[in-house]
C-alpha cells in the first residue's frame, strides 16, 4: 500500500534550502545525522552540510497537466516536468508572516485564474509557487 509522496529538492546549497524550510516555513523534520540521528529531529538543525533533514510538508495533491492544449481560446505548451507549489489559506497573511522571517518574493501577488499567487525564492534551489488556490482541493480527502 502506498503511504506518502517523497518529495525531493536539488539545490546548488542545500544547507541553505534546508535551513529555510526549517528557519523560515518552520517545516518539522526528522534528522538522519551522519546516518547516525535517525529519527530524532535533532542535530546541527540543517547547518551541518553532512545533515539530512527529511521535512514533513504536511498534506499534498497532486494534479496532471497536459503539455498542450487550448485554454480560453489560447494555444499553450510547457515541457515535460514536475513542478513543486505550496498552498495556503490566505495568501495576504502568508507572505507578511514568511517575510518578517526572512522570506524574499519575486514580484507582487497575482491572480493566475486557478488562484492569486506569488513565487517564493528558495535559497541555493528554483523558485517555489506560494498560492492561495480557487480551485477545488483534494488536500483533506481522506
Amino acid at each position: 500500500m502506498i503511504t506518502a509522496i517523497h518529495t525531493l529538492v536539488y539545490s546548488d546549497d542545500a544547507t541553505a534550502t534546508r535551513a529555510f524550510f526549517k528557519d523560515v516555513l518552520r517545516w518539522r523534520f526528522v534528522s538522519e545525522g551522519d546516518r547516525g540521528d535517525a529519527g530524532t529531529g535533532t542535530g546541527t538543525g540543517g547547518h551541518d552540510p553532512a545533515e539530512w533533514l527529511i521535512f514533513a510538508t504536511g498534506p499534498s495533491e497532486l494534479g496532471v497537466h497536459p503539455t498542450a492544449g487550448q485554454h480560453e481560446g489560447q494555444h499553450y505548451s510547457s515541457p515535460r516536468h514536475h513542478s513543486i507549489a505550496i498552498m495556503c489559506d490566505d495568501l495576504d497573511a502568508t507572505v507578511t508572516d514568511l517575510s518578517g522571517r526572512g522570506a524574499r518574493f519575486a514580484g507582487e501577488a497575482r491572480e493566475m485564474g486557478f488562484g492569486r499567487g506569488v513565487l517564493l525564492h528558495v535559497p541555493g534551489a528554483d523558485d517555489m509557487l506560494l498560492y492561495e488556490p480557487h480551485h477545488a482541493t483534494a488536500y483533506n480527502l481522506t
